[in-house]
């Protein structure tokens, strides 16, 4: 692995390039690129005569062996160096090089196709990265960074090549770094102090990478698609990992502006730390709860950090995707205590597995759907596999001992399936009482409000529920008919259609007449336009990304309740989408300086929340 292109190109001709792709690690910077030539060691196509499967089984335990050894080492180094958080990053890589369907598969292919260890492993490989590619979820597709770390990893001890060492030496200078992809044990070793930036062509800011960046407080942009092919080592640029560009051969206009705009940002950034430990209260004294959406029990230690009060959305399905096997109930058991126990004084909400559409476990036989976000998810499936819900709400039930454990059910459209978990729960009270297994018999059973039709049966829901969550992402898109996955129909995915806001409205008033929180854990909750329409209908707690809760709090110290509710008034009896964002932007643009708030200002598909 070595750098690309001459180190010495001359600044004064470079040609100016802007790229754009998604803001994974905060921060401006400017300097020379250095470009980064890696990739997956080629592996011939041997074939092995069959005495010698024996001998390539072997190599293939040994080269396993040697990777855990490697990556629990560089996940001791993390964990020393960054902390227990950022090290859990590298505990997926260590599982699958226990995965019995990877490991399994690869020595079948030696066995019984008499391929070389080295391409078994790879053949193997490509298939779980087709499958996961193939399932389009973002948690999978994450997953694909880390699978690739692992290949590399086995494949050059197989080969002989050694564990992945890429030289970064450049010219002696700090530079900001250019590749088509970066492992997170690339990632976690790099010098903050040589590397200024990250521009990386793959990638997306949940991937582990992208969150290594952030712990090193490297600025970092994903997702440029082809910038590490048209670029050379020792170009100028200025890469904004706040709002997602790269800048080759800036003009000095260019230059000024950035450096000036570094200073807005820092000196805004310093304010933003010191909101963490204040209130989140209105001008006219309206008190807003201000949660966090996590996916993982090590979450709620940073969102702790960010000023959390409590968890919003717990999202669950980290136990069961990319799995061959149900989670057992005590592991379940012991990531909600764990998450309960960072917040003890504070509500945790934990959503029930939200599978489907997009969120195929494989010990689940699912049979192929031509619309797999209208047919078989969410509420659904639990229902239809008692056998795997009955395990997450006994692991629930046994939480609710530990703090105040509310347990969130998506995608419910119907009374019915409300009223059968409510059975299924007291059954399963009944069965610990007969155990002696504590658990507190006052939890709150809620819903996700995510489609219309759950928005026209509000009232009725509010007689069943004990508070409703409004799942903004999916009410959008159900709403307008439009996938908030196709970039095509992007321009059509609107949060401010007049039919998406009419539809908030009714469930906020439904909820207030039945006494019931309502709160909002979608995208347009961490967005400060959205923000300010949510404040104005009436809503008062929220839940976001750990990362946009300072800017969310701004917001909230801000912005009147009064002020926010008279420019929603107005904007409710909008006719356009355009309409409505223009009356809000008009409105909180009163109280804020729009330019600072990390580019958030878009609600493109792209930049939602998985899927909350």
């Amino acid at each position: 692995m070595s750098p690309g292109g001459s180190p010495h190109t001359d600044a004064g001709t470079a040609p100016r390039l802007v790229k754009d792709g998604s803001a994974a690690s905060p921060g401006i910077v400017e300097g020379p690129l250095l470009v980064l030539r890696w990739e997956v060691p080629r592996v011939p196509h041997d074939t092995i005569a069959s005495v010698d499967s024996a001998r390539e089984l072997e190599s293939l335990d040994e080269a396993i062996a040697q990777a855990r050894e490697e990556i629990a080492a560089i996940r001791q180094e993390t964990a020393e160096r960054l902390g227990v958080v950022e090290a859990q990053i590298f505990d997926p890589q260590l599982l699958m090089l226990e995965d019995e369907e990877l490991l399994g598969g690869t020595r079948a292919y030696i066995v019984e196709n008499h391929l070389s260890a080295a391409r078994a492993f790879e053949l193997k490989v490509l298939e779980f990265r087709s499958e996961w590619r193939r399932t389009g979820h973002p948690m999978l597709l994450d997953r694909l960074n880390d699978l690739l770390d692992v290949e590399t990893r086995v494949l050059r001890s197989l080969l002989g090549l050694g564990p992945p060492d890429p030289d970064l030496s450049g010219d002696g200078q700090p530079y900001i770094l250019v590749a088509r992809d970066l492992t997170p044990s690339m990632t976690v070793r790099l010098d903050p102090e040589r590397i200024l930036g990250i521009a990386v062509d793959a990638g997306s800011r949940t991937s582990h990478s992208a969150i290594l960046a952030r712990a090193l407080h490297i600025p970092a942009v994903v997702g440029l698609r082809d910038l590490s092919e048209i670029v050379e080592s020792g170009l100028p640029a200025i890469l904004d990992g706040r709002v997602g560009r790269v800048i080759v051969g800036p003009t000095e206009h260019e230059r000024r502006v950035y450096r000036e705009r570094d200073i807005r940002v820092n000196e805004w950034e310093r304010e933003l730390l010191q909101l963490a430990d204040l209130p989140a209260v209105t001008p006219d004294r309206q008190p807003v709860l201000l949660r966090a959406n996590i996916d993982l029990p090590g979450d709620a230690q940073v969102a702790l950090e960010h000023g959390a009060q409590g968890i919003g959305l717990f999202r669950t399905e980290f136990l069961v995707v990319g799995r061959s096997r149900y989670p057992e109930e005590e592991e379940q058991y012991l990531a909600y205590r764990r998450v309960a126990q960072v917040f003890p004084d504070d509500a945790v909400y934990i959503r029930t597995f939200d599978l489907g559409g997009d969120k195929y476990p494989r010990f689940l036989e699912m049979p192929p759907e031509e619309n797999p976000f209208l047919g078989w998810r969410g509420i659904r499936v639990c229902l239809d596999v008692p056998d795997l819900f009955r395990g997450q709400l006994r692991a629930l039930l046994r939480a609710t001992a530990h703090g105040d454990v509310r347990i969130m059910l998506p995608m419910v459209n119907e009374i019915a399936e409300l009223t059968r978990t409510r059975e299924m729960l007291e059954e399963e009270e009944d069965q610990l009482r007969a155990e002696g297994v504590p658990y507190n018999a006052g939890y709150k059973v809620g819903i996700m409000v995510e489609t219309p039709a759950a928005v026209l049966t509000a009232t009725d829901l509010a007689r069943h529920a004990d508070f409703f969550s409004i799942g903004t992402n999916d009410l959008i898109q159900y709403t307008l008919a439009v996938d908030r996955g196709n970039a095509r129909l992007g321009d059509r995915f609107k949060p401010f259609h007049p039919a998406v806001l009419q539809l908030m409205d009714r469930t906020v008033r439904a909820g207030r007449e039945a006494g019931i929180e309502v709160s909002v854990c979608g995208e347009v909750a961490a967005n400060p336009l959205g923000t300010f329409l949510l404040l104005g209908l009436g809503v008062t707690a929220f839940s976001v990304g750990s990362p946009v809760l300072p800017e969310i709090k701004k917001v909230v110290r801000a912005v009147p309740i009064a002020g926010a509710r008279s420019a929603v008034e107005e904007a409710l009896n909008a006719r356009t989408a355009e309409a409505a964002a223009a009356v809000l932007m008009e409105g909180i643009g009163r109280h804020l300086d729009l330019s600072l708030f990390s580019g958030r200002w878009s609600l493109a598909p792209e930049e939602e929340d998985e899927d909350a």
